[in-house]
């Protein structure tokens, strides 16, 4: 989402490294890569229905959650090198409502109402509200702490199973939640009720832990304190990819859509 230079953390701490941390660029292009050919594969299924699409979509269904997961981490540890998070934040979540509206009028069935660009909005702000108030209050930036990111695995493993009703270890020792609590508003939570529907979801519970674990191995970024085989580059497409992937991914699913439409007009696929 952000082009993330950690020269001048770096130089201002007297890192080992400094510079530009291109393993993070990488590592976020080849989550939105993933991510693209993910949500072709759902277009194909479920906007065209075609059977190879579903096939594919089955078949690569499983890994959605770890390139998507990556996604995220990426964005929160990026986020201790911003200079706004609050402006960020504000900025994504006006594209995620355009999103939101353009979904709703051109393809109603398939609408996007909350999807990782809405989450990814709130987390910015909801970061860039504490540390506004942290520095607010005088308190010096929190170092790194090995127990603060076992804390947001732990609690993101006891949560990843709330938008289907339960809390605990996720399929061993679970807990049914209240029913009352799965309500339409509170569906970006993670208590989604029956009638909500987002084709893209990505709740508050479980994946916030996740952006918040991001934040934590951050404050190293921030310090230029990461390995130091982290800032070279090795794959330029997939940092290319990175540097602009809040285009890429804005731009990608009307691409999809724009491209299957014209497939579906030759012969073989049914078109005249």
């Amino acid at each position: 989402m952000q082009k993330t230079d950690g020269r001048a953390a770096g130089q201002a701490v007297g890192g080992p490294v400094g510079g530009r941390i291109y393993l993070m660029d990488e590592l976020r292009g080849f989550a939105v890569f993933c991510m693209v050919f993910y949500h072709g594969f759902y277009t194909f299924a479920y906007l065209f229905h075609w059977a190879f699409g579903e096939a594919l979509l089955r078949f690569f269904m499983p890994a959605e959650p770890w390139f998507a997961g990556l996604f995220i981490l990426i964005s929160g540890i990026s986020s201790n090198l911003s200079h706004s998070n609050l402006a960020r934040g504000a900025k994504l979540l006006v594209i995620a409502l355009a999103v939101s509206l353009v979904t709703g009028l051109v393809v109603p069935q398939e609408r996007i109402l909350f999807g990782i660009l809405h989450f990814l909005s709130v987390c910015m702000l909801l970061f860039g509200g504490l540390e506004a108030l942290r520095k607010k209050r005088g308190r010096p930036a929190p170092p790194f702490r090995w127990g603060e990111l076992a804390a947001f695995a732990a609690l993101f493993a006891l949560t990843l199973r709330v938008p289907s009703g339960f809390a605990g270890i996720p399929y061993l020792l679970e807990i049914p939640l209240p029913a009352g609590l799965y309500v339409y508003w509170l569906s970006p939570l993670g208590f989604c009720s029956p009638d909500f529907f987002s084709a893209d979801y990505f709740p508050l519970l479980p994946w916030v832990f996740i952006f918040f674990a991001g934040t934590v191995l951050g404050r190293l970024a921030a310090a230029g304190k990461f390995p130091r085989f982290a800032y070279p580059s090795r794959i330029p497409f997939f940092s290319w990819i990175g540097r602009h992937a809040l285009v890429i991914y804005v731009l990608h699913q009307p691409v999809i859509f724009a491209l299957s439409s014209l497939v579906q007009l030759l012969p073989f696929m049914g078109g005249r």
